[in-house]
């Protein structure tokens, strides 16, 4: 059976509510809003039969909400997203592909008082705060292209920057939002071939690209994902004006990055990026749907615009994933980095780049770790001089032995002291992979 059927990454077989949670310690009070994560959760019957030659990427869409408001955990839920495409006109990329169809199983953000779940197969499905799928979301009609499950919003202006990626020219489309949600700006941005782009970064000044030699594969439509790795592709890195105009490529050793943790200006011309880098062996050995995940690390490259050129530099050598980082530093300076640390019972880790450590918080007994999502605590949001790690990480955690998730927030000032609160949910979550705090709208 394929990994992806099985342990912690097995579906759930269907859709339950849950009420006034057990928690054990303490939630912060003012956790006002609720976390909802998002991931692959083949419906059984349709994709399990068939599991052989599939891949844990296509899974149908499932998301998972706890609702948290005054130290209590009031509930949780799960919901399939509803992406079976009604009667009426199809939404065409310039591949004639309908972009409605897709599994929306990769993200869930917010941005212009839409909820938004995201796979980069496809156009973005609306979704309601109990989880209720609304339908396809393509911006009142401007949005033609799919649409990457990575957008960027910027801290200082609220707009939202993605692109599109389609298998027919133009293969690549940068696109910008403002902050109430309107598609402003719609752009191709030349590359040679489709590439499987799953994340870029933005600075103050720039749009960082990701062109990888993981490229279209024609002869695994149906099968799997078509994307393999092509060697011959080579690898770069590209920097281009956030207003768009023509794109500066540099070469960097061959590589694949799934997730971006940050980019910034250093202040004296020079751009940093910061990645989760996997190596062609690596990214190999992942990408085989019978294997279980590969080894990744975070590197850091520098890139000197003015000369041409890049430096590459490995961070740590510890197996981490989705990173993540307070939202209000963006495309800006940040110190802190936090983790997902694969390594022994599993873990979350936070980088310090000032001081140039890391600390743990690791579980007792073997567990997956979700992605840790920050929450600012509700005091700091946009004050002067707020400590940049003044606030929460939430994650779901789910022992490797089967038994039921749990909801953990710890303290990102110091992690390493265990949870806050964990709250107890009333399954199993399978493994996933994004999510997002949405907070209740201030009254």
């Amino acid at each position: 059976m394929s990994f992806y059927l099985d342990g912690v990454f097995a579906p759930v077989p269907d859709e339950i509510d849950a009420y006034d949670l057990e928690v054990a310690g303490t939630l912060p009070p003012e956790l006002d809003g609720r976390y909802i994560r998002n991931g692959p959760n083949p419906k059984l019957g349709a994709q399990a039969s068939t599991g052989k030659g599939r891949h844990w990427f296509g899974g149908a869409g499932m998301l998972h909400g706890v609702r948290l408001s005054g130290g209590r955990a009031e509930w949780y839920r799960n919901r399939w997203i509803d992406t079976s495409v009604p009667d009426g006109e199809p939404v065409t990329d310039v591949d004639g592909r309908d972009l409605r169809r897709t599994v929306a199983n990769t993200h869930l953000i917010e941005h212009g008082g839409s909820l938004l779940a995201l796979c980069e197969a496809g156009l973005p499905y609306e979704v309601s705060g109990d989880l209720e799928t609304k339908g396809a979301y393509d911006f009142g009609g401007r949005l033609r292209t799919a649409m990457t499950a990575h957008p960027k919003t910027d801290p200082m202006t609220g707009e939202l920057f993605f692109f599109g990626i389609s298998m027919a020219p133009p293969y690549l489309t940068f696109h910008v939002a403002d902050a109430r949600g309107n598609l402003t700006n719609s752009m191709p941005v030349d590359v040679p071939a489709p590439t499987m782009m799953h994340d870029f970064a933005i600075t103050e000044h720039y749009v960082i690209w990701m062109d990888l030699p993981v490229v279209f594969d024609r002869a695994l439509l149906g099968r799997s994902i078509p994307f393999s790795w092509n060697e011959q592709y080579g690898a770069r890195l590209g920097l281009m004006a956030r207003t768009g105009g023509p794109v500066q490529w540099i070469e960097i050793d061959p590589c694949y990055v799934f997730h971006v943790g940050n980019a910034r200006e250093d202040g004296h011309g020079k751009v940093q990026l910061d990645a989760i880098r996997y190596s062609p062996g690596e990214f190999g050995r992942f990408w085989q749907a019978d294997s279980l995940p590969a080894a990744s690390m975070l590197y850091r490259w520098s890139i000197d615009p003015a000369r041409g050129a890049i430096t590459e530099q490995q961070l740590d050598d510890r197996n981490v994933e989705f990173p993540s980082l307070n939202d209000h530093h963006v495309g800006r300076a940040n110190r802190y980095l936090y983790a997902v640390e694969a390594t022994g019972n599993g873990g979350v880790i936070k980088y310090d780049s000032e001081s140039g450590t890391a600390v743990s918080h690791r579980l007792p007994t073997a567990h997956h770790v979700g992605e840790a999502v920050f929450v600012p605590a509700a005091d700091r949001i946009g004050a002067t001089g707020a400590a940049e790690d003044a606030g929460w990480l939430i994650t779901i955690v789910t022992p490797q032995d089967g038994g039921a998730s749990s909801l953990v927030v710890l303290d990102a000032t110091d992690p390493a002291a265990g949870p806050t609160a964990t709250v107890r949910l009333p399954r199993r979550v399978p493994a996933g992979f994004h999510g997002s705090w949405i907070p209740e709208p201030q009254r």
